[in-house]
């Protein structure tokens, strides 16, 4: 297998979607909302469950993965904005790391939408991705609340900064990208992505807009689509499939 560049951690995304790539029941809904993932979840043929088990055993004995990555549209609908947008004074936050764990819980938030509940546990401290544009109250309510951020970008997180970021000041060697469709998307344009594992399952939710694990920005108008590797599938009884792909290049 061919090994990441020695500039940043190798980046290995998975999912699970239905066969129209939807990933959500509707894009104003979020999974962590009970009802939502109940529903969701009442939709999985009973092969599932144990193709994610070994996916996720593979990819833990093969990469050992330190970060896991999600994009802040995991926590908060589309539209939502910062309840700290008009807080705070002039912008002057460095990177800060109140502590250091075994495994980095890592959320690009660089609008400070989410309002967090979850900060940590003894083995996963989690870990913000800012800009310079990210609003200072956000900032300053997570240092109350005692969780990091590194800046990585001034209008926006740039994705490539962070990630050479986590490997270069933080030892992490690989990336576990487990987010939405925006987050993926944007991972993909910025040929940081190096292998994918598709859990697909026999559903069909469909609707215009609703989120797929590669939305984001739209294939240059010159552009041309990203090539995949197949290197292995395996099949479950009720139909669903767990498909580990490679991209070129990588």
């Amino acid at each position: 297998m061919a090994a990441a560049p020695p500039e940043r951690p190798r980046v290995v995304l998975t999912t699970l979607a239905g066969v129209d790539g939807r990933i959500t029941l509707r894009r104003d809904q979020v999974l962590l909302e009970p009802s939502v993932g109940e529903r969701w979840r009442a939709a999985w043929p009973d092969d599932v469950e144990g193709l994610l088990a070994r996916r996720d055993a593979w990819v833990e004995e093969h990469h050992a993965p330190t970060a896991t990555l999600e994009g802040s549209g995991t926590f908060v609908v589309d539209g939502t904005s910062s309840p700290w947008a008009q807080v705070g004074g002039p912008w002057d936050h460095p990177d800060h790391l109140p502590r250091r764990a075994p495994h980095w819980f890592v959320v690009v938030d660089g609008r400070g939408r989410v309002d967090w509940r979850f900060t940590g546990d003894d083995t996963t401290a989690l870990l913000v991705l800012v800009s310079r544009a990210t609003p200072p109250g956000y900032l300053a309510r997570l240092r109350k609340l005692g969780v990091g951020w590194l800046v990585c970008g001034d209008e926006r997180v740039d994705l490539a900064v962070a990630v050479r970021r986590l490997g270069g000041e933080l030892g992490v060697r690989c990336v576990r990208a487990d987010g939405g469709g925006g987050i993926n998307g944007a991972l993909v344009r910025a040929g940081l992505v190096d292998e994918l594992h598709v859990v697909t399952m026999p559903v069909l939710v469909g609707g215009l807009g609703t989120p797929t694990f590669l939305d984001g920005e739209p294939l240059a108008p010159d552009g041309v689509p990203v090539r995949l590797r197949v290197v292995s599938v395996e099949r479950g009884a009720e139909g669903s499939t767990w498909t580990h792909y490679e991209l070129d290049g990588a």
